[in-house]
């Protein structure tokens, strides 16, 4: 599964969902937390939940976020998301262990099948202090996605170019989803006119280790795609990586100058796979 860019999606925004269909975004996310006011709580979950369950989106992959846990449309969102079966169930502001358990259970009750997954948001000092915990907490959790729009706010930092006041967290956060390996996502960017700040931070999420990012407007798609996806470079030096050590029969080979061992063609296949060369 790629998750290159991951596109939040108003629920109540109709129009919104029905032009999603011909967005090339990796994955959709239709959104009953923060994009939606709370008189249209309940009218954004039977739009999404009816846009989870139609042939609609092709390939995507397709998420549901709902409320947090502990606001009054919590559970009627996890059990009506539970119903429809999407792809995943998207939990914002999850802070431990015992949240993810709550909201597997609650799944579990409702009758989600088990190709519903749980999405994890770490939002919070204390949910970045846990992310280890909090990733390696179920089977059942697959991906983690930063929200750094509260986090900038809980830590009393500055929201800069560069997020140098992020970098302990976003690092944090991608080392403890590869400790429970599991995938994990880049924030969003909030300015949808800087495209050129947008790209950077991109790249910089890229260099840090993350699978992809969530993103908030069409225009944001495509530069995330090519961000997250290896160059034409990339792929030819894989293949050269990953025949050079399978012609050579030794567990050691030179190329470029270079030694070549196992762990350089592991990350070889996986700039094929990135690039949807191999499954």
């Amino acid at each position: 599964m790629r998750l290159r860019s991951v596109l939040y999606m108003p629920g109540a925004n109709e129009r919104a969902l029905d032009k999603a269909r011909e967005l090339p975004a990796d994955a959709l996310v239709f959104d009953l937390e923060d994009a939606v006011a709370p008189e249209a709580k309940a009218q954004a979950r039977d739009s999404a939940t009816a846009a989870a369950t139609s042939d609609a989106y092709g390939n995507r992959t397709l998420a549901i976020r709902v409320n947090g846990i502990g606001t009054q449309w919590h559970d009627e969102d996890v059990a009506a998301a539970a119903a429809a079966g999407p792809h995943a169930i998207l939990v914002p502001k999850v802070a431990s262990v015992e949240d993810v358990i709550a909201v597997e259970r609650a799944l579990e009750k409702a009758g989600a099948p088990e190709h519903t997954r749980i999405w994890a948001m770490l939002e919070t000092p204390v949910a970045i202090l846990s992310a280890e915990p909090i990733a390696a907490a179920s089977p059942r959790l697959t991906v983690l996605i930063m929200g750094t729009n509260d986090l900038v706010n809980e830590l009393h930092a500055e929201a800069v170019p560069g997020r140098r006041p992020l970098l302990t967290s976003l690092s944090l956060s991608v080392l403890a989803a590869r400790a429970a390996g599991k995938m994990i996502l880049d924030a969003v960017y909030n300015d949808v006119g800087d495209l050129e700040g947008f790209e950077a931070e991109c790249r910089d999420g890229r260099e840090l280790g993350f699978d992809g990012k969530t993103v908030i407007h069409p225009g944001q798609i495509e530069i995330c795609n090519a961000a997250f996806s290896p160059s034409t470079e990339e792929i030819d030096h894989a293949r050269r990586v990953i025949d050079a050590f399978e012609q050579s029969g030794s567990g050691v080979v030179t190329l470029d100058g270079r030694m070549i061992e196992g762990m350089h063609v592991e990350s070889a296949r996986r700039v094929l796979a990135l690039a949807g060369l191999v499954s």
